[in-house]
């Protein structure tokens, strides 16, 4: 036997979403506890058990209200940054359409000088080629 298996060892594991049921698991069994050892009259342990279920609903409203708050302004702050996003996609979508635009017009003047300067070689050539002839010619 090693040292270490007389040692104990305790896990204790922290779970955010069960503390509303924790909290109604309890309040069951205290009320259910309460009841067995009450020492008081049937009137007293019902009017206590009224009592303590209108306190046990006012806290459950309060922490429903409070978890609504939460979830809406978590909501709101998610909504948010997504039209951010989506604002910032419409900028760049528009700031490269108008990119393109201006690369097509340069592209078309670049090409309407080529044609300009592809006829005028054209013209060119033939004079030169009608000026050797006539040259011929004569």
């Amino acid at each position: 036997m090693s040292q270490h298996e007389d040692i104990r060892t305790i896990v204790i594991e922290k779970d955010g979403g069960a503390g509303l049921g924790a909290f109604i698991l309890g309040a069951v069994l205290g009320a259910g506890v309460a009841l067995l050892l009450a020492p008081r009259t049937g009137e007293e342990t019902q009017e206590e058990i009224r009592q303590r279920a209108q306190k046990f609903r006012a806290t459950a409203e309060d922490r429903i209200r409070e978890a609504q708050e939460t979830l809406e302004a978590r909501l709101e702050e998610v909504r948010e940054g997504v039209m951010d996003r989506v604002e910032a996609v419409r900028e760049a979508v528009e700031t490269g359409k108008g990119a393109a635009q201006e690369a097509r017009g340069e592209l078309e003047e670049k090409l309407e000088r080529s044609k300009v300067a592809y006829r005028a070689g054209v013209e060119a050539a033939r004079k030169v080629t009608d000026e050797g002839e006539e040259a011929e010619e004569s």
